[in-house]
């Protein structure tokens, strides 16, 4: 059958990985250095991923093809760690609008960041001028563990700090106590989908090999949900890399702070 499908210009290709995450479909990948397409059964041909590359070596062509198939999308999906399609499968406990894994979202494709080293002055609505705050040390986005991939360069044996979405709040040092030489993921295991979770860390344990993560949590019970998918997902991997929970008193401070079985 002839239909719409991605087509690569790899004279073009510099082989920066934009595009990965903006295919919700999985279909492209980097491999040796170029955007490859996995599988054309993959691909929809719509062109979602058009907009992430900014070399511009992306483009649909109409040609002979095989049909789409989004069984085996939903499969491929799972297997790279990946939410699967809206309305197949197991449905991902994304925002609204956030698409899935950076699908369709430019503001999710993955950046390695220079944290800054000095903060200045900057302007802000009817020319007030704000203070200088504390530099950044956040080193990657992005940060939600929705949108996040296990193949993410910043994941590869990264010193890996897995926050609680209400951590941040309770702690005012935060970047300079946890971030700085780390990689973070943040999620909730009480308004996310922790089975999902649980699969994704899983991936990132199998394929990123972080040499350790630290868990930070909050203090009420149902944020415990966190270290127990973290602790599913070693299991499920195989691995034995190290655990510590960090428990966040909700007027702050460090309630408690010990290695996980």
């Amino acid at each position: 059958m002839k239909r719409q499908i991605i087509e690569i210009d790899e004279t073009k290709c510099n082989g920066c990985g934009r595009c990965v995450p903006g295919c919700k479909e999985g279909a492209l990948q980097i491999i040796d250095g170029k955007a490859r397409l996995v599988s054309e059964v993959y691909c929809d041909g719509l062109g979602a991923c058009l907009g992430e590359c900014p070399q511009g070596a992306l483009k649909v062509v109409e040609r002979e093809a095989p049909g789409f198939d989004d069984k085996a999308v939903d499969e491929h999906l799972r297997r790279i760690g990946r939410p699967p399609m809206a309305g197949h499968g197991h449905p991902p406990a994304a925002e609204p609008g956030h698409g899935h894994a950076g699908g369709g979202c430019p503001g999710s494709a993955l950046r390695n960041l220079a944290p800054a080293t000095a903060a200045g002055e900057r302007q802000g609505p009817a020319g007030r001028t704000f203070g200088s705050p504390p530099p950044s040390k956040l080193s990657h986005w992005p940060v939600q563990l929705m949108l996040v991939p296990p193949h993410a360069p910043f994941l590869q044996g990264a010193d890996l700090v897995l926050c609680a979405d209400c951590v941040p709040f309770a702690v005012p040092d935060l970047h300079t106590r946890y971030l700085v030489g780390r990689a973070v993921l943040v999620a909730c295991p009480k308004l996310d989908d922790a089975a999902y979770y649980a699969e994704k860390m899983a991936a990132i344990f199998q394929q990123a090999r972080p040499r350790k993560v630290t868990i930070l949590r909050m203090e009420v019970p149902c944020c415990g949900g966190l270290t127990h998918l973290v602790r599913e997902a070693r299991a499920a991997a195989g691995v034995d890399t190290p655990l510590e929970v960090h428990v966040i008193g909700i007027q702050g401070g460090i309630v408690s702070q010990e290695p996980v079985d």
